[in-house]
């Protein structure tokens, strides 16, 4: 038996109960489980009976559903079809061609990693919008939760703005490294990822629009952290703005100077830094400046440093 002949037994099976539900839907569902995530056909059908029955509802229809949301801190099932309504908090660069995008969505309760896989063909996020995303999936990974956008996900833009509240961590530590990626970039002036030697990975060719970042690495003597300035945060800690950066680029005509001057005015500096968490990246939201320590301190976080790089 198909997925199609599937849904339309699964779709007849509630018919007969007076539940009212679309076969596409169902075989939505089923698709996702079976191609997306690899669930054998028979636990899939279990799997979408098992949805539609908690529903408990008397007429289910793909028109006619009272939407419920999940807040983002309650999350913390895997393997749970849900709801959400939530702001682009962050996009980063995908490690796989099979994803189309990741990055961090949040809401009034907290934040979470998201991934958008690209054969589900969705559209494309936007950096500080707000959607409604329907039916996407809850996963886990070493204790942190995410979300999984699929085939089944419906994706719709708000005309409000969602609310982000983010429960901010503080460090302090010396700078020790300038990661590559970092300084004078590009973006995508549609979807706001770095442009690469014009290209973009979803949009192709395209005219990208210049921005300043810093990727950096915080070391407190014991752990080493990743750590994300945005434009705004990177010119207040190097002093150059985006105009000067592009000035110094152009004048050079290497974009590597700007990333190099950075460094000369950061590494083995002292901070503290307050910022969101991710799996990866501390995104940093402000900082201030710390009394430098002593040399021989410093001659001892960069011996530490050629260790760990």
């Amino acid at each position: 038996m198909n997925l199609k002949e599937l849904a339309e037994q699964i779709r007849d099976r509630f018919s007969n109960q007076g539940v009212k539900i679309s076969a596409s839907e169902i075989e939505q569902r089923l698709h996702s489980l079976v191609d997306d995530f690899k669930v054998p056909t028979e636990e899939a059908s279990r799997s979408v009976v098992a949805y539609y029955s908690k529903l408990n509802l008397q007429q289910v229809s793909a028109s006619a559903t009272e939407v419920i949301y999940s807040k983002i801190k309650d999350i913390n099932t895997e393997d749970k079809w849900i709801n959400v309504r939530v702001r682009v908090v962050q996009l980063w660069e995908p490690n796989s061609p099979s994803i189309a995008q990741v990055g961090l969505l949040g809401d009034e309760t907290g934040t979470i990693k998201f991934t958008s896989w690209s054969n589900a063909k969705l559209p494309i996020l936007k950096d500080g919008k707000s959607y409604s995303i329907r039916n996407v999936v809850t996963k886990s990974w070493q204790g942190r939760f995410s979300i999984s956008l699929n085939k089944a996900s419906e994706i719709t833009p708000l005309d409000e703005e969602v609310a982000v509240g983010r429960a901010e961590e503080e460090i302090s530590g010396t700078i020790i490294d300038i990661q590559s990626g970092s300084g004078l970039i590009k973006r995508c002036p549609e979807c706001n990822r770095v442009v690469v030697k014009g290209h973009c990975a979803e949009h192709g060719t395209v005219t990208g629009l210049y921005d300043l970042r810093i990727k950096g690495v915080l070391d407190d003597g014991e752990v080493v952290t990743d750590v994300l300035f945005n434009r705004e945060l990177t010119e207040r800690l190097t002093g150059m703005t985006l105009a000067e950066a592009k000035e110094r680029a152009m004048e050079a005509l290497d974009q590597n100077v700007v990333a190099d001057a950075m460094k000369a005015v950061t590494i083995g500096r002292y901070y503290i830094v307050r910022g969101n968490k991710t799996p990866r990246w501390l995104l940093v939201t402000d900082f201030t400046e710390a009394p430098q320590i002593k040399d021989e301190d410093i001659s001892a976080v960069l011996a530490r440093a050629q260790e760990l790089l």
